[in-house]
């Protein structure tokens, strides 16, 4: 246990009572993952839930989860079932392939955020922190904001200067943003092929709308992806990211990725690296201002970046206090909540056997405020990772970015973009909760607040 009980505590979303009728559990999981699940969850190892059309199984164990991940990744490859809603905008996508081809994707996607490549980026994240600060003078007097549409955009920012070398102020890449915000709201947590098997000839009856935006923003994603490949070959084109993979041959065929494959990833590349850091920069901040206490350790700290000229690569390594409240955010709100896997072959799991092609679900919002392996698993404190528990817990319950050879390959990127820019923000502005608009954690594509984040913040 580590210092003194704190209040209030950070908002978790009221369970569901614990029998519900098929068609209410479809409802609710529709509207809202979190929501729909019952409170004994917190504490369970396994739970089976059964439909006519499928089995799924959640694994909270350690065991069980190191087994999926990391033992025998191979025989619990991503399900089908949960890419079907996303393929209209990431198509073949590394987030969604499985085996041989996910692997070559990998080879070629993996190099470029490697070791120093980190430090390559660092000036485009502090350029978009930067010009973060700069966005939000306006908004500081004090009158409530809704933060995520902000970290939406600081995010999306950081991801075009990165990737592309342009600011989010670029033609395309605004264009890309606001069809991007356009798709979130038409595009459902899961659509029909979730929940009933069907033929690969069968409709998938996505919405015309989510069809439209994906199809709008593959569309942009290409012209920039083209206009890169011209500047490849023309000797023309920045070291960033981009180029980086698009130069990058697969070690084993020699092969790269063409124009389509790389829309792809880029498809990818914006959607878990914009979306993810959106919503733990949102919730950070949130916590800072129900915490001004913390708020004031990270602006201290934060002094660090007070000369308007870029810092060295670093200055990363100096803001513990920052990296430990977005490490504890990320434990509270988990950007993806869960993450679906399906066995290829039958499995024995605890006292249970799940025939082949079982969904095995695998939560880090439950892992994460697990009963019996956190203590005080739904109070905000940064201070934990430096306790046995909490050295235990980023060991066996803690897998924001998932785990084993799937671990996002963008983890580390996110750990030195989140701080810097929560730094930036924080260093600039005091932000304060508005009480009568408390956020509702929902899960959508990632976790946000059912009607967004409200903040009020003033200049420092």
């Amino acid at each position: 246990m580590t210092g003194c009980p704190v209040s209030p505590r950070p908002p978790k979303p009221e369970a569901r009572p614990d029998r519900v009728s098929l068609l209410r559990y479809l409802r609710l999981f529709r509207r809202d993952i979190l929501s729909a699940q019952p409170q004994r969850l917190y504490r369970a190892w396994m739970a089976e839930f059964r439909t006519p059309f499928f089995r799924s199984y959640m694994c909270n164990q350690p065991e069980l989860v190191d087994l999926v991940l990391k033992q025998r990744p191979d025989d619990f490859p991503k399900s089908e079932r949960i890419s079907e809603g996303l393929r209209p905008l990431l198509g073949n996508s590394v987030f969604l392939t499985n085996g041989e081809v996910w692997k070559r994707q990998r080879r070629i996607i993996d190099p470029a955020f490697e070791g120093g490549r980190l430090r390559d980026t660092f000036p485009a994240m502090w350029q978009a922190g930067q010009a973060a600060v700069a966005r939000l003078q306006g908004l500081a007097t004090g009158e409530a904001v809704e933060v995520e549409a902000h970290t939406s955009h600081a995010a999306a920012d950081v991801i075009f200067r990165t990737l592309f070398s342009i600011p989010i102020e670029h033609e395309v890449a605004a264009e890309v943003f606001d069809q991007f915000r356009e798709h979130q709201r038409t595009q459902p947590v899961l659509n029909l092929g979730a929940f009933v098997p069907l033929p690969r000839w069968f409709p998938r009856f996505h919405r015309r709308r989510t069809k439209q935006t994906a199809r709008v923003i593959r569309q942009l994603i290409t012209q920039l992806t083209t206009d890169r490949m011209l500047a490849i070959r023309a000797g023309e084109a920045p070291d960033d990211l981009a180029t980086k993979i698009m130069t990058t041959a697969d070690p084993e065929t020699g092969a790269r990725f063409d124009t389509e494959e790389m829309v792809d990833q880029v498809a990818i590349f914006f959607l878990a690296g914009h979306e993810t850091s959106a919503s733990a920069l949102a919730w950070a901040l949130y916590l800072l201002a129900l915490y001004p206490d913390w708020q004031d350790r990270v602006a201290d700290e934060a002094a660090v970046l007070a000369s308007p000229v870029q810092p060295e690569f670093s200055v990363v390594k100096t803001l513990r206090v920052s990296r430990d409240v977005f490490r504890e955010t990320l434990r509270l709100y988990p950007p993806v909540p869960m993450m679906v896997r399906e066995n290829t072959c039958p499995e024995q799991l605890r006292d249970r056997s799940a025939p082949a092609g079982s969904q095995i679900v695998l939560s880090p919002w439950h892992l994460h405020r697990h009963e019996r392996l956190w203590d005080r698993p739904d109070e905000f404190d940064p201070t934990r990772f430096e306790t046995e528990n909490g050295k235990s817990g980023l060991r066996d319950a803690y897998m924001p970015f998932s785990g084993g050879q799937r671990v996002c390959t963008g983890a580390g990127f996110a750990m030195v973009e989140g701080p810097l820019i929560l730094s930036q923000l924080v260093r600039a502005y005091r932000f304060e909760v508005v009480t009568e608009k408390p956020p509702v954690p929902v899960a959508h594509l990632t976790v946000r607040g059912g009607d967004g984040i409200w903040l009020r913040f003033t200049k420092r």
